[in-house]
């Protein structure tokens, strides 16, 4: 916590006090029937009580909505009908996600923090603003619901609460499905009978200090193996092995202390939603095109480093020249 919170208060104080005045999206801006990673900024708790949880309604025409997992956060996904059907890669669909809660976590008020949701705008016109109302919840001693919408002509600014929103334009936008797909440049390793391939880190967003990794781990042998630990040659304090599951309607986080189980002739497989590294106490957001080394120690296998390629959060590899 020590690094986290120095790396906080250095963050905050480089971003001017009125940009964190209300709570908004990151990226402002979306491409018509594109995909798109809504980043809610949550500026600040309750008349300074810590936030303990972070609703947001998706908005008609946002589809196929998928959180992004936080470290000490439970996840709730709320599924309904949407109010007409939308065309997903041939398919139609008339059902999906249509609200996301983040449950049981503990945000100061003295900081502020990012929630992510990778989804599709279907059916919507450019020009449209479309809203994200959002709600805060400090406990059960307070709230802050960002639900309003300004009257035409009306600056969002003078509302107390307004709802974050997303301005949609004209043009090609950037396909984030399949952004797991596009660590194909990592060459496979292999340390005795096991065969590493497909790693990658996801790109991070300003102020995260925490970043998710992925690699598939192939065991060609006999043998039960097991990946004991991952730890990370800088760039991070540790990391640690996370698993994602769907409990109910909630789906939870837990980290694996004893390591990820290699069953003999199987492959297991790291993605988001599932099996994943959770590089802790990052000091510098890993950006597109960077690598980061970092060390994975097995049971009967021994250890070996590799260099894992951070994939551009937009849907591909960026390479720094």
């Amino acid at each position: 916590m020590k690094n986290i919170r120095i790396i906080s208060s250095v963050i905050l104080s480089a971003v001017p006090a009125m940009a964190f005045a209300h709570a908004t999206m990151q990226i402002p801006e979306a491409s018509a029937d594109s995909y798109y990673l809504a980043t809610l900024q949550v500026p600040h708790g309750c008349d300074g009580k810590a936030t303990t949880e972070v609703q947001i309604k998706l908005p008609e025409g946002f589809i196929a909505a998928k959180p992004q997992p936080k470290a000490g956060w439970e996840i709730e996904i709320i599924k309904g009908k949407y109010q007409k059907s939308y065309d997903l890669h041939g398919k139609t669909v008339t059902e999906g996600p249509v609200e996301i809660r983040w449950k049981n976590g503990n945000l100061p008020d003295e900081y502020y923090d990012t929630f992510t949701i990778s989804g599709k705008f279907s059916g919507i016109a450019a020009g449209t603003s479309v809203p994200f109302v959002s709600t805060q919840l400090c406990g059960s001693e307070g709230k802050v619901a960002w639900t309003e919408l300004p009257a035409e002509g009306q600056n969002p600014h003078d509302l107390k609460n307004p709802a974050p929103t997303v301005t949609l334009t004209a043009g090609e936008g950037h396909d984030h499905h399949g952004m797991e797909m596009k660590a194909a440049e990592f060459s496979p390793v292999k340390v005795g009978a096991l065969e590493l391939s497909a790693a990658f880190i996801k790109a991070m967003t300003p102020g995260q200090p925490v970043g998710g990794g992925f690699v598939t781990i192939a065991n060609n042998g006999k043998t039960d193996d097991r990946l004991v630990s991952v730890s990370p040659a800088s760039g991070a304090d540790h990391v640690e092995l996370h698993e994602m599951k769907v409990d109910g309607d909630v789906m939870r986080m837990r980290k694996l202390n004893d390591g990820i189980a290699l069953p003999a002739g199987k492959t297991t497989e790291m993605k988001p939603g599932g099996l994943h590294m959770m590089f802790m106490g990052v000091k510098k957001p890993f950006m597109a095109g960077d690598t980061v080394k970092a060390t994975f120690v097995f049971e009967k296998a021994g250890t070996v480093e590799i260099e894992i390629p951070v994939v551009d959060r937009k849907g591909g590899m960026q390479h720094k020249m």
